[in-house]
């Protein structure tokens, strides 16, 4: 039988990231892939939220690239929420935790995903960015205090966990689910191919 890791033509994808939900999302479309983490601070100054994902996911691809001695292709993310003009990142207590939700409760809120592909065979690089709009219903102080206290991944998200309790609060989605949680596959393959790749170049589970 025809076994893909045969063939020289395979490309190598190293995923810069440790985000679970991410690495599931390969794992969901059968992409074989290494994880190697960046090692860089997620700051930027940049004030537009497009622009500001775009940015620290190609630091993190630079990082990884440091790490790298073989040819690959290292794909690299990151992801904020998005509303009234501020950023939502990770929470680093619970406190922050509750006022985030507080303030989106109710809202039409934005996940913005920014990805990098840093090509190691070709040397080239292609930045961009991905959005969708979140509808929150109308959350009580006591179902977010519950929510905090009862969400073991609320450190690990950006603003909130949509595939953990948060979903309880979830009443659309109005784009691609996945980049909400870290990664679109479809626009991820559409920049792949602009770099001249197709499926058969990249090795899937059976």
């Amino acid at each position: 039988p025809f076994i893909l890791s045969s063939t020289p033509f395979v490309k190598k994808i190293i995923l810069a990231s440790s985000s679970k939900q991410r690495q599931d999302i390969f794992k969901m479309i059968g992409l074989k892939y290494e994880v190697v983490t960046s090692n860089v601070d997620e700051m930027s100054n940049e004030k537009n939220p497009e622009k500001y994902v775009e940015e620290l996911s190609l630091n993190k691809a630079r990082s990884v690239k440091d790490q790298v001695n073989e040819k690959a292709i290292i794909i690299s993310a990151d992801t904020i929420i998005y509303y009234n003009n501020k950023k939502y990142e990770k929470p680093k207590t619970k406190e922050e935790a509750f006022n985030n939700i507080k303030e989106l409760s109710g809202t039409k809120n934005t996940a913005y995903t920014g990805i990098t592909i840093m090509d190691l065979y070709k040397n080239k690089t292609i930045t961009f960015s991905t959005s969708v709009d979140v509808h929150f219903k109308q959350i009580s102080d006591s179902e977010i205090e519950w929510y905090v206290n009862n969400e073991p991944k609320i450190f690990k998200c950006c603003g909130y966990v949509p595939l953990g309790k948060a979903a309880l609060f979830i009443d659309k989605i109005e784009g691609d689910y996945n980049t909400l949680l870290g990664i679109s596959p479809c626009a991820l393959f559409e920049k792949l191919q602009e770099l001249g790749y197709s499926i058969t170049d990249f090795e899937f589970e059976k």
